[in-house]
């Protein structure tokens, strides 16, 4: 997991709390909003739960959103352990880092958002797109989703 910013087009900013499925690539979120806190975090990561069960582990940054109380305390009772990238080593994180990049360069630099709830639209088809139908050099040229059934992924069941 990771956050990325950007604006509106009248400059009020927004901010996404991406989430990378460490083996299959997939982008299972983008949550987007004017500010996201540490009960956001914990909000999305038990809707994605629900869907696919919980991860063993996440990938984090050490922002306030992560390494507060409330995410502690859903990785707790989730049984999910935080891997907390090392300070100032963002390569700690790559995948997440990579696929911000494409979200950047694919997404984000080639729209305008006239609201929220513009970005939020543009930015969950382009989420879908990835996940979909984007072919990756690093899944054999295979979008995401179709790695992920074809190894079997997308069990409700918990990850190793």
């Amino acid at each position: 997991m990771d956050f990325v910013s950007d604006a509106l087009f009248d400059g009020r900013r927004f901010r996404m709390l991406t989430v990378v499925d460490h083996f299959t690539h997939e982008c299972l979120a983008i949550v987007v909003d004017q500010s996201l806190r540490g009960e956001h975090v914990a909000e999305a990561m038990t809707r994605l739960a629900a869907q696919r069960g919980s991860p063993g582990a996440i990938k984090v940054d050490n922002g306030s959103e992560f390494a507060g109380k409330v995410m502690d305390r859903w990785a707790y009772e989730n049984r999910v352990e935080l891997d907390f990238s090392r300070r100032g080593t963002p390569t700690d994180n790559a995948l997440v880092e990579s696929f911000n990049g494409r979200l950047r360069q694919e997404c984000l630099n080639e729209h305008w958002f006239l609201s929220l709830a513009d970005a939020r639209s543009k930015i969950e088809g382009w989420r879908r797109f990835y996940k979909e139908e984007r072919p990756h050099s690093a899944l054999g040229w295979k979008p995401p989703e179709e790695f992920a059934l074809k190894h079997g992924a997308h069990a409700n069941s918990r990850v190793p």
